[in-house]
């Protein structure tokens, strides 16, 4: 009598083939993230760029930043209306919502940091990898986004 089945060294090797492949997806997943996030960051840069030269446009000034450096984002930085950063006022605003780095969470967000002197300004943020020659630490200024 002829068994018909598989063996289970067959079982095995096909159970390897498979945990390879898991591992190589889930790599590659995990780049394919870093790369998003990375994508994220210089949209919200470019994002604020242009609500800050509206703003700039509309009041010959870039918005006060209370303290002298302010985190983007948090609660009293919520929005870019015509008084500047605000929490509240997000109606008819530059900014409806001023964004945060997506690496955090909501229970412990990561901040864009902004900082301005008389006539520029300027908003750090950090990098996990490297996207059109930029890398780490990033600035974005009203010339632009530079390392």
């Amino acid at each position: 009598m002829k068994r018909q089945g598989f063996t289970l060294i067959e079982l095995l090797v096909v159970i390897a083939i498979i945990g390879l492949l898991s591992t190589l997806a889930v790599v590659a997943l995990g780049s394919a993230r870093v790369k998003a996030r990375d994508s994220k960051r210089l949209s919200d840069l470019k994002q604020l760029q242009t609500a800050l030269e509206l703003y700039y446009t509309d009041q010959n000034a870039y918005p006060p930043a209370v303290p002298s450096t302010s985190l983007l984002g948090d609660a009293t930085h919520a929005c870019l209306n015509a008084s500047g950063f605000g929490a509240t006022g997000c109606a008819n605003a530059y900014m409806g919502q001023v964004p945060t780095d997506p690496s955090g969470t909501s229970a412990a967000p990561i901040y864009y940091t902004y900082t301005v002197a008389s006539s520029s300004y300027s908003v750090a943020a950090t990098l996990e990898g490297t996207v059109n020659n930029l890398s780490t630490g990033i600035t974005l200024t009203p010339a632009g986004i530079a390392d």
